[in-house]
């Protein structure tokens, strides 16, 4: 079992938020959820430059943190999918928000990494 080295600060919003949802993938994996995408399969062809291992462990960690449910269906082959909780889909805002944020910001990093 991992044990952490620097264990999480709970008095922290920013702490906890950035130890539940905030990765390189899982804001794309929760929007890309909320738009339909359920499947694993469908999911990864989603979102660009990630791995299958990796896709696997993030929905793992989003499914620990209760913010998607994952429900497999007994058929042959086996049909998995996965829907966003009240959870997921209450952090929704804040991630529009962020990407808002960064598409206004393009021409700013687009000028800053010129000048290099």
């Amino acid at each position: 079992m991992y044990e952490r080295k620097i264990p999480i600060d709970y008095t922290c919003g920013l702490s906890i938020a950035m130890e539940v949802a905030i990765s390189k993938w899982k804001f794309c994996l929760l929007t890309e959820i909320n738009k339909g995408v359920v499947r694993p399969r469908d999911l990864f062809d989603a979102v660009h430059g990630i791995s299958k291992r990796v896709l696997h462990q993030q929905l793992k960690e989003l499914e620990f943190h209760k913010l998607i449910t994952k429900t497999i269906y007994p058929e042959v082959p086996a049909r998995v999918e996965y829907n966003l909780t009240g959870d997921g889909r209450q952090v929704l805002p804040l991630l529009y928000a962020i990407d808002q944020w960064g598409l206004e910001y393009v021409p700013k990093l687009k000028k800053l990494t010129e000048e290099i």
